[in-house]
């Protein structure tokens, strides 16, 4: 769907017509179109469009095994996974997640390895145009906009049951947030009981800040601990190409 000015623009410059040598510019009918849509809250159908592919979304569900999702390599297949099901054309997904340097493993930002972006959702809404936007309050990241592979609606405040916590381990830029690897991404998400991991809000509600991927700790690592503060074991998944 265009954007409410977006729309008018071209709806004006499409009325523009020549009578007699005298350009007659349909204002009237846009402002009428546009007082018809505030008032109704039907939305105008906007001109035929391809819709953008699908390049970012929730998790529809966990893995269910807390927050050991197999480590980076295994969040990334369970992304592919889940977009394949959906009927994704895109075949390189990377689960939005930092890693910690532990046990030869090296530092990742999760804001590293998704590409630069633009992305868009499972309805073909815009979600950010780049990394920095995604990382500033430029982007989409909303309740109505980060639905799962699927374009439907991740429960959040208010829901029964709340899933709005999502596994991140990174910090409000999208990097590795201070902290050893067991305590910031539950030992680099292999772990299913002892630490905890960085966790995000994808509907920005309900914590001690807006952001939707740095908002709190999880009280644990196994599912009920991810459970009991509104979490499902949820994570972002991203596509690079």
């Amino acid at each position: 769907m265009l954007d409410h000015s977006i729309f008018l623009h071209i709806l004006i410059h499409s009325f523009t017509t020549t009578v007699k040598g005298i350009k007659i510019k349909a204002m009237k009918t846009a402002r009428y179109l546009f007082l018809l849509t505030a008032i109704t809250g039907f939305a105008i159908p906007a001109l035929s469009q391809n819709q953008e592919p699908m390049s970012f979304f929730v998790t529809s569900v966990g893995g269910g095994d807390g927050a050991n999702l197999g480590g980076m390599a295994g969040a990334d297949a369970y992304c592919a996974v889940l977009a394949d099901a959906a009927g994704s054309d895109k075949t390189s997904w990377r689960a939005y997640l930092s890693q910690a340097p532990s046990g030869g493993l090296p530092l990742v930002n999760a804001r590293d390895r998704i590409g630069s972006g633009p992305w868009y959702n499972a309805n073909g809404v815009a979600i950010a145009w780049d990394l920095d936007g995604l990382h500033e309050d430029q982007n989409n990241i909303r309740k109505p906009t980060a639905v799962d592979e699927n374009g439907e609606l991740v429960n959040g405040v208010g829901d029964q049951p709340n899933q709005h916590d999502i596994l991140t381990g990174s910090d409000s830029k999208g990097r590795l947030v201070a902290g050893n690897a067991i305590n910031t991404t539950c030992n680099n998400w292999t772990s299913n009981s002892d630490g905890s991991a960085m966790l995000g809000h994808h509907d920005r509600l309900g914590g001690a800040n807006a952001s939707w991927n740095s908002v709190h700790s999880s009280r644990g690592c196994g599912q009920e601990n991810l459970v009991a503060t509104g979490g499902a074991g949820l994570f972002f998944c991203f596509a690079t190409d």
